[in-house]
């Protein structure tokens, strides 16, 4: 039975929440899952494989998410932030390597002006890339300036949209609030990324299909979703969870409703498993996002603990994923990187 479900979601990219709880409560079809995600993915995506390079400039962050290792109630991480002009000579940097696509991340540090952000912004703009960033919660006239400076795309990711559970996980916020980033975003004309964590605690299969479902009601051009993992510094740090798999299913699931959206094997997954987003990349995944950050900042944005690569030089993170990227038949894009229409 869930085999036809898994056909008819590759040939019509539709499912209803009673079918997705269907599908992740059966193990016995996942292989099945991951070839029809591979194969969309193939139709509508092609083999290239876009990188897309991340600078992490400032771990200061207002907020305090329960299940982030950045939270201002985090007193044993070493805080920072980058000067605007350091960030642009890691971008020119990242430019150099070979990235077409830079994204600019930082917890939600006040620092940051929206005139400093629209300088660095437009100076990178000028390198000839696709420009994302990943900012938080800001007003509608921020999201405009930073779009008008240049900013092609943005990531915000809603977590879960299990109202009550995001609400208990994110003191101080509401779950209107991040809808309303989503749709002032789109509004705006940007890309919108959005996402989930998997695996967080009280989080049902259900709510996960809600997730899945609200992606495709908002028609996201890009979803990162990462494995939950557990942070030692943060009131979560006892809860134990075993997600991989299911991080892999539910992406799996979203490429097969969203087949032409841009969709991450993120550095979470390999985090749980050395060979995670190569497995990411074969069911489903089409974007790679290396940490381009420089020296000991890239062991610092700590949102949660065994991140890959901390200890290597953003040009050998280049070199090593594109190793991965080839052995599996696939190719590093040379291009920006958009959603493609279909």
């Amino acid at each position: 039975m869930n085999i036809k479900l898994i056909e008819k979601a590759e040939r019509s990219h539709n499912l209803n929440k009673k079918e997705l709880v269907s599908i992740f409560k059966d193990s016995s079809i996942d292989k099945e899952l991951f070839k029809a995600a591979d194969r969309v993915r193939k139709k509508y995506m092609g083999d290239e494989v876009h990188l897309r390079g991340i600078i992490e400039f400032s771990n200061i962050c207002k907020r305090d998410c329960l299940y982030c290792g950045l939270r201002k109630s985090n007193s044993n991480i070493k805080r920072y932030r980058l000067m605007p002009n350091e960030i642009i000579e890691l971008a020119r940097k990242a430019v150099r390597y070979g990235y077409k696509s830079i994204v600019l991340q930082s917890g939600e540090d006040s620092y940051y002006t929206v005139d400093i952000l629209t300088y660095i912004i437009t100076n990178i703009k000028k390198l000839g890339v696709a420009v994302t960033i990943s900012l938080g919660e800001k007003t509608f006239n921020e999201y405009k300036a930073y779009k008008e400076a240049g900013a092609d795309r943005y990531l915000i990711r809603i977590e879960t949209t299990d109202k009550k559970l995001y609400e208990e996980l994110d003191p101080g916020m509401t779950h209107a609030e991040r809808k309303r980033c989503l749709r002032n975003l789109k509004s705006l004309g940007y890309e919108v990324g959005t996402g989930n964590l998997v695996g967080l605690p009280n989080q049902t299969i259900e709510s996960i299909a809600d997730d899945i479902l609200f992606f495709k009601k908002i028609d996201a051009d890009m979803i990162g979703l990462g494995p939950f993992i557990a942070n030692k510094d943060t009131p979560l740090k006892d809860f134990k969870s075993d997600n991989f798999e299911l991080s892999i299913k539910v992406m799996a699931l979203i490429r097969l409703l969203l087949p032409n959206s841009n969709i991450p094997a993120t550095t979470a997954m390999e985090s749980l498993n050395r060979n995670g987003r190569i497995i990411a990349l074969s069911s489903g995944a089409n974007v790679v996002m290396p940490n381009i950050t420089e020296g000991e900042y890239r062991k610092l944005y700590a949102i949660y603990p065994g991140k890959i690569c901390v200890n290597e030089t953003p040009n050998k993170c280049w070199n090593c994923i594109s190793r991965k990227i080839n052995s599996i038949g696939r190719t590093v894009s040379k291009e920006l990187g958009s959603r493609k229409k279909i």
